[in-house]
């Protein structure tokens, strides 16, 4: 589901609604998307959700069967709630956090039971909620979702800087909404039955990198003193 911004906000140039790019900068074209035989929820704060280089968005966009939800208190969301209520699925953010699980330090076989609630049970499928904004935006939206900071968490140990140049980072272990996601596909996929070896997920680096290479150009140089 992709949200609706304002046609006001955006000047008369050609623009791209699906990837609120001007047409200039549009990587639809280049879009693979796949399924990740995960079910993502990223979560957008209404200030992330007004940057073009919103990295959420383009996840979106690369997920099959993912969600795109704007807001901050998540609380009362119809959606967010059916999907935490959904009898065929476990749900869980990604958070860090004392209680949260480090996927990076599970192995294969503990990470399949994510999903399993009983022994002999048929696995349900994982639904993994993922915040998109800042770091202070994070923790608003967890701070005021109760129902967000009832789910158990999931986090990992970041595996090199953020490629995201055109943001600035607040420390090295901080990385974009679609680093982060990408990297708890490589994670948690194959015990969710998505065969990592394929590489199909490093398509949304393909897509990020080239995003980033794009915006660089528009970035004006500096005069050296």
């Amino acid at each position: 589901m992709l949200l609706d911004i304002e046609k006001s906000q955006v000047n008369s140039r050609a623009f791209c609604w699906n990837c609120r790019q001007p047409e200039a900068a549009c990587y639809c074209a280049s879009v693979r998307a796949f399924d990740p035989e995960i079910e993502f929820v990223i979560l957008i704060h209404k200030i992330e959700a007004r940057r073009r280089i919103a990295t959420g968005r383009m996840s979106h966009l690369l997920l099959k069967g993912s969600h795109l939800i704007e807001g901050s208190d998540f609380n009362h969301h119809p959606l967010v709630n059916d999907l935490i209520a959904r009898p065929d699925a476990r749900a869980v953010v990604l958070y860090p956090g004392p209680t949260a699980l480090n996927l990076s330090r599970t192995s294969v076989e503990d990470l399949r039971r994510l999903t399993l609630t009983q022994p002999g049970e048929e696995k349900s499928r994982l639904i993994v909620f993922v915040i998109d904004g800042t770091w202070a935006t994070a923790r608003r939206t967890m701070r005021l979702s109760e129902n967000l900071a009832r789910l158990p968490r999931v986090c990992f140990d970041p595996v090199r800087k953020s490629a995201f140049q055109v943001r600035k980072q607040p420390a090295d272990h901080c990385v974009s909404t679609l680093e982060a996601i990408h990297h708890t596909i490589e994670l948690l996929g194959e015990s969710q039955g998505f065969k990592t070896a394929r590489r199909e997920h490093d398509h949304m680096l393909e897509i990020f990198s080239m995003m980033v290479e794009r915006q660089k150009t528009f970035v004006p140089v500096r005069p050296t003193p």
